[in-house]
Formats: structure tokens, C-alpha cells, sequence
């Protein structure tokens, strides 16, 4: 199990754009689509003030919704998944 929970929608190009800078950077995650789970979407609706906004991100426990490149990288040092 990786680090970085991804959740998002395989449509949105929010979710892909993270998806793709995730993988150049050489970061591990595990992505849940949460069209096909409702349970993950209660999740980011749950942290998301009850919206499903995509792409929201558990970083080893700092959830982070549609971060910025910058905002995404900077959690990733914070938790030192990078340095």
C-alpha cells in the first residue's frame, strides 16, 4: 500500500493531470475511482464539505483537494515522500 491515496474519476482531467504528475515525479499511489466506489466518494464528500471534488488526496493523513502542482509537491516533502 502506497503512501498517497488518490481518489478521483478516470474523465477528469483534474484527476489525470495529478495521476500524470504523480508518475513523472516517480511517486507511488494507490487511485480509487470514486464513480465505481461509492464509499470512497462519502469519503471526499466527507472531506470535501459535501462535495465530491476531484482529485482529493490522503498524503500520509494530510488531505489535500485539486492541489496546485507547488501545493501537491510541498505535501510531498512535508511528509517526506520527497525530498
Amino acid at each position: 500500500m502506497a503512501d498517497i491515496k488518490l481518489y478521483g474519476a478516470d474523465w477528469c482531467p483534474d484527476t489525470k493531470h495529478t495521476r500524470a504528475f504523480l508518475e513523472q515525479q516517480g511517486v507511488a499511489y494507490d487511485y480509487v475511482n470514486i464513480d465505481d466506489d461509492r464509499t470512497a466518494a462519502k469519503w471526499v464528500m466527507e472531506h470535501n464539505n459535501g462535495k465530491e471534488k476531484k482529485p482529493t488526496l490522503d498524503v500520509k493523513g494530510l488531505v489535500l483537494t485539486a492541489p496546485s502542482d507547488a501545493q501537491l509537491t510541498e505535501a510531498l516533502r512535508s511528509q517526506r515522500i520527497v525530498s
